[in-house]
């Protein structure tokens, strides 16, 4: 947990008054991850999407989603990221230079779908075949797979962020599987 680490380590994180400073001042990069499951012959078949609890006391539905670390490539965030929603044995098949479908720029101000209160974050978003066993780990409460047809309906979409609800769609449409 971020909040145990000490504000003199000079590891990968930062204090949470440095992390509120800092995202009031400079855009943070994040990764959006559409974990997939493919059928034979490299169809889609299912896309995950995780139950996570929100501290104000929500449930929502999400993406794989988080920080790209100091230090750390991209690549690497995409897989730590996995990992922790996902579990150790999700065995995500990330490419060697993984390139970004599209590209979400949360704003702390309402307007567009994506919006992020805290801050402003520019989000880089890849599909990621996993080939694994998928259990909730970390602060995800379920793994949940769901078809593309399933993703779209309005009661899917309307249990997410509009940012998360909107790379969804985009990765369904990246596909080409668009309902």
């Amino acid at each position: 947990m971020v909040s145990d680490i000490a504000s003199d380590d000079l590891g990968p994180w930062l204090s949470e008054h440095d992390l509120d400073q800092v995202r009031r001042k400079v855009p943070m990069l994040y990764v959006d991850i559409v974990p997939v499951r493919l059928a034979d012959g490299g169809v889609l078949d299912s896309v995950g999407l995780v139950l996570r609890g929100r501290p104000e006391g929500t449930i929502t539905r999400e993406l794989v989603s988080g920080r790209v670390l100091h230090q750390e490539t991209v690549r690497q965030a995409i897989a730590r990221h996995v990992e922790k929603d996902l579990g150790p044995l999700a065995l995500p098949q990330i490419p060697v230079s993984p390139a970004p479908f599209t590209i979400g720029e949360y704003f702390p101000t309402p307007g567009d779908h994506f919006v992020d209160r805290r801050q402003h974050a520019v989000s880089l978003a890849y599909v990621v075949p996993v080939a694994g066993d998928c259990s909730p780990a970390n602060d995800t409460l379920e793994v949940t797979w769901l078809t593309p047809r399933e993703i779209v309906t309005p009661e899917i979409l309307g249990d997410m962020s509009e940012g998360h609800a909107e790379i969804a769609r985009r990765a369904l449409a990246h596909l080409g599987q668009l309902p």
